[in-house]
């Protein structure tokens, strides 16, 4: 016979129905065990948790009010405080029930290794490990493909990253001649670091120039390629002078998304006042799509100045202004751009860094409308539910 759910707890029930209240904030909702199996938020905790309580049989709020012994929750001023709290909380306690978050296969990351010899590749999360990593990125067969062409171009290994590793100016008590290990070096494609084939002096200024590219800094990669055309089209080889201007093209496409993401993260870098749901109003400083400091929205003098003072800390000091992300920040950056996006309105509650005028939506509806038209943009476009 199958198996027939218990009923929710009336005791349940009945602390939703005695204790929360219909102001925004987060709940926890409770196992018997003490595990924390789903973490919410809304911008009116008690309505939304009663709902769980009329949900069909197979939606995942059936199956929660019937796990759950208890709810705990916590309210804040408005709703978008009761987003960074709950993405804390679920960072936090990584609840089995909580979905949202886990989706990091609709993102792609570029990964440049740490060790003698740094490698650049395409990675789907973001580690706590001593690499840099750059992104989010969607599309990620044009990312692919233009990080082989800027490999290629400067000579960065793509071996795995056990490889020895071999430079030119490492002593050796018993030198013996090395061979490359792969095809790449031979063709002129990878400075051979396993090999001898450079210095390791000579590998990091590769390392340094790819870094650049990506950030915005320079254009080496497509100088060498572009003079290799002209080269092969003043030989009349325009055979080999067309695949280089195709390599040339995913090269440019890569420069171009690295672009649009710089773009999209100086754009979520402003001052953000939110009206309280009791008149108590507070300012979030966002700079490159994560909340620096939020304090309460001055009243006086003196609390415009405490303002001032600290958003000069939080927006004048220097900081890299290129696309590189730590694990900690990737969610909260894709959380303020679905906010934002999907709230285009929001955008005029916002105001630039030095807070002297008011900031024109850089989001127009038409675009927060059409993510679907252009979901390979990365983080202006990235598409997630607000709710599991």
């Amino acid at each position: 016979m199958p198996t027939v759910a218990p009923p929710p707890s009336p005791a349940l029930r009945e602390q939703v129905r005695q204790v929360a209240r219909n102001r925004p904030g987060t709940y926890r909702m409770i196992g018997e065990d003490g595990e924390v199996l789903y973490v919410g938020k809304s911008k009116a905790v008690r309505t939304r948790l009663l709902s769980y309580f009329r949900a069909a049989e197979g939606e995942k709020a059936y199956r929660l009010v019937r796990e759950a012994v208890r709810v705990e929750c916590h309210y804040e001023p408005n709703e978008f405080a009761a987003l960074l709290r709950e993405l804390e909380l679920i960072k936090r306690y990584r609840p089995r029930y909580n979905v949202r978050y886990r989706r990091d296969a609709l993102y792609s990351f570029l990964k440049l290794s740490g060790g003698a010899a740094p490698r650049l590749f395409v990675v789907r999360q973001v580690a706590d490990d001593a690499a840099t990593y750059f992104g989010p990125f969607r599309g990620g067969r044009r990312i692919v493909d233009g990080v082989r062409e800027l490999n290629d171009a400067l000579g960065l290994r793509d071996c795995a990253q056990a490889t020895p590793i071999h430079f030119a100016d490492q002593v050796e008590l018993f030198p013996i001649a090395r061979t490359p290990r792969c095809h790449r070096r031979d063709l002129n494609l990878c400075a051979g670091p396993c090999a001898g084939g450079c210095t390791a002096h000579e590998y990091l200024r590769i390392v340094a120039l790819a870094h650049a590219f990506l950030n915005g800094d320079g254009d080496e990669p497509l100088r060498r390629l572009e003079a290799r055309m002209t080269t092969a089209v003043n030989r009349w080889d325009f055979e080999h002078a067309a695949a280089l201007r195709d390599r040339a093209q995913r090269l440019q496409l890569l420069r171009d998304e690295f672009a649009r993401l710089r773009e999209a993260l100086e754009n979520l870098t402003f001052r953000y006042t939110v009206p309280g749901t009791d008149g108590d109003d507070w300012v979030y400083l966002v700079r490159r799509g994560s909340v620096r400091s939020e304090l309460p929205a001055p009243r006086t003098r003196s609390d415009r100045r405490k303002l001032d003072r600290v958003a000069r800390e939080v927006f004048e000091t220097p900081e890299d202004a290129g696309t590189m992300v730590s694990k900690r920040k990737v969610e909260e950056i894709l959380l303020l751009s679905h906010w934002f996006r999907t709230r285009p309105a929001e955008l005029e509650r916002t105001a630039p860094p030095d807070g002297k005028r008011r900031r024109k939506s850089s989001i127009a509806p038409s675009e927060a409308a059409s993510s679907h038209r252009d979901d390979e943009r990365g983080i202006c476009v990235a598409p997630s539910s607000q709710n599991d």
